[in-house]
């Protein structure tokens, strides 16, 4: 019995050693592998807790509140930091509650266009013919507009324009992409004998595409999130650089950055717009290293050993 016993043991053993690790393991595993990978995700970290907890303790009132005899201090005048702008606004102040808000644009955009782009993605894969090209002619219209000169026009038409208006509007364009993304991989899946397995079983092709095939992509979609992050994330900056982003009471990385429109403001007060360029460039790159780490994950050819 014992002899028994022991065999078992050491079966399981045996059993659980051959199990392939987890996907969640694969990511963690090239990240912290990678010291370049597990540096920038150490300071994307270090980024949300800088400007999400540290808004917590900013009243937004105070932040927005201009004192035009305060204008203009340097580096560490009158208790500022990081100075003061041309209303007397504490800039460190509006870093940090510019850089949520830019960050939180960038996620709220990703996800709108995630998971229409999915979902369109999904069908037009898995259907093909007739659904594909009357879809994917549709998408190729929204491609070609000229997205920037649209949302600009837009912004300075809609009435009672906000945080929301902006999501909304990035993402009417955003989405496009994320749907041939998805749809290149589905087309992959589709003809694969588990797919076709499922259609001889009697599977609904809701519960195919949701519960087979959605899964066997999900490594994509997590590299995807973290890179279309990246690129929404400029996308806003980029708008309110131009003044065509968030209002103009709502502070974002791109109003700070846009200080540098002035020359003199270049040359002699780089406090304005320096930190917002460098918090965008360390958020740019950081999450480019880190999407850098997933694509190994998600691909087995490029994986560390």
């Amino acid at each position: 019995m014992a002899k028994d016993k022991s065999s078992k043991n050491e079966n399981k053993k045996e059993n659980q050693v051959s199990l392939p690790p987890s996907g969640f393991k694969v990511v963690m595993r090239e990240i912290t592998h990678d010291k370049v990978a597990m540096t920038a995700f150490s300071i994307i970290v270090l980024i949300l807790i800088f400007t999400f907890i540290g808004s917590i303790f900013l009243s937004g009132k105070n932040v927005t509140e201009v004192n035009i005899a305060n204008a203009y201090y340097g580096w560490g005048e009158a208790g500022h930091l990081l100075g003061t702008d041309d209303g007397g606004r504490d800039i460190l102040q509006e870093l940090i509650v510019g850089g949520r808000n830019s960050i939180l644009i960038g996620i709220s955009v990703t996800v709108v266009c995630e998971v229409v782009g999915l979902v369109v993605g999904l069908v037009t894969g898995y259907y093909g013919g007739v659904v594909d090209a009357i879809i994917m002619r549709i998408v190729d219209f929204i491609q070609i507009l000229p997205m920037m000169p649209i949302i600009i026009v837009l912004t300075t038409t809609i009435p009672n324009y906000n945080a929301v208006t902006l999501v909304w509007l990035i993402s009417m364009f955003g989405w496009t992409g994320t749907a041939r993304y998805y749809r290149s991989f589905v087309l992959s899946q589709r003809g694969r004998d588990y797919v076709l397995a499922s259609k001889t079983s009697g599977s609904s092709d809701l519960k195919i595409m949701f519960k087979e095939v959605l899964p066997n992509i999900s490594s994509m979609i997590i590299i995807d999130v973290v890179l279309t992050v990246a690129g929404n994330i400029g996308i806003e900056t980029s708008l309110s650089f131009l003044g065509y982003g968030l209002p103009p009471t709502t502070p974002s990385l791109g109003t700070l950055i846009g200080f540098a429109n002035d020359p003199v403001n270049v040359t002699t007060r780089p406090w304005l717009w320096l930190p917002a360029t460098i918090l965008l460039l360390l958020i740019s790159l950081s999450i480019n290293y880190v999407g850098r780490a997933l694509q190994r994950a998600g691909d087995a050819r490029q994986r560390e050993n």
